[in-house]
């Protein structure tokens, strides 16, 4: 993961973190979380990015929309990434930064 921007490590988040991840549902998070319009251009060619890295697969639900999936590497990569945080930080920061996302 340490080679993913921030804005990729957010999307892998936000893959992991929704039901039913499709772009549009993955936008409209991030556009939550930035507190601004996240453009397709920006969205898409970086979704490609951590599904070329193999973190995230990319399957066709209909003609205009993809489903993305977190896959075992990513997990891993979030797990890998959370303890390397918890190092940096008081569990009782740690657990406060979780508690409050």
């Amino acid at each position: 993961m340490y080679d993913l921007t921030g804005f990729q490590r957010d999307l892998l988040y936000t893959v992991a973190g929704l039901d039913q991840p499709h772009g549009l549902a993955i936008k409209e998070e991030m556009e939550d979380y930035y507190e601004k319009e996240v453009h397709h251009g920006r969205l898409y060619p970086n979704l490609d990015t951590i599904v070329e890295k193999g973190l995230v697969n990319k399957s066709e639900k209909d003609r205009r929309t993809n489903e993305y999936q977190l896959t075992n590497r990513g997990r891993r990569e979030i797990e890998d990434r959370q303890k390397w945080e918890r190092q940096y930080l008081s569990e009782e920061e740690y657990t406060d930064a979780v508690v409050s996302e």
